[in-house]
């Protein structure tokens, strides 16, 4: 047999059809949310508990050029508004980490899962303040000490939130259009 002759015969006998594997439906990460979660809350209680400890009664602890350490009570809302509504924010706050937790479920994206447990960390961290640092229910004050003098003062928790903020927004923008031409 020929060498054309073969091929030939090796082309008329079935083969098995190459099917392209079906990309799996990407899987939920509720898991990475509430890690992150629970490393913002942690890193949020340990710093304000070190701000409580060291700069009391003190003044303000010069850093680096405008940061300082500056410890101050925020019974308001972001940039010390609204000062003594602080039961509102606190409902306003549970709602917004029951709302995330819930959502986190169906989350599939690394990206919204990072900021889902960026902003719900924070939250739960703020919202720690107001739960357990004052004599009534939600009354207490967040404890804020992060001054750049040149921008109202903030603490860990504010950052994660503002993070996770900002990469809903982007993701909202630019990954969610991606996601959907895809």
């Amino acid at each position: 047999m020929t060498d054309d002759a073969e091929a030939g015969m090796l082309s008329a006998t079935p083969t098995a059809s190459v099917t392209t594997p079906v990309p799996a439906e990407p899987r939920p990460v509720p898991a990475l949310s509430a890690t992150i979660a629970v490393l913002i809350v942690a890193l949020d209680q340990l710093t304000k508990r070190w701000a409580l400890s060291g700069l009391t009664g003190r003044e303000p602890r010069h850093v680096i050029w405008t940061l300082q350490f500056n410890l101050t009570r925020n019974s308001g809302m972001a940039f010390s508004k609204a000062q003594g509504i602080g039961p509102v924010i606190g409902v306003g706050a549970l709602l917004v980490v029951l709302w995330l937790a819930w959502s986190s479920r169906k989350m599939t994206g690394r990206v919204t899962a990072i900021a889902a447990g960026l902003v719900a960390g924070g939250a739960i961290g703020n919202l720690c303040d107001r739960l357990f640092r004052g004599g009534h229910f939600l009354r207490g004050s967040v404890i804020d000490f992060i001054d750049l003098q040149w921008f109202p003062i903030f603490n860990v928790a504010d950052m994660a939130i503002d993070i996770g903020g900002v990469l809903f927004v982007l993701w909202t923008a630019f990954g969610y259009r991606q996601a959907r031409a895809a």
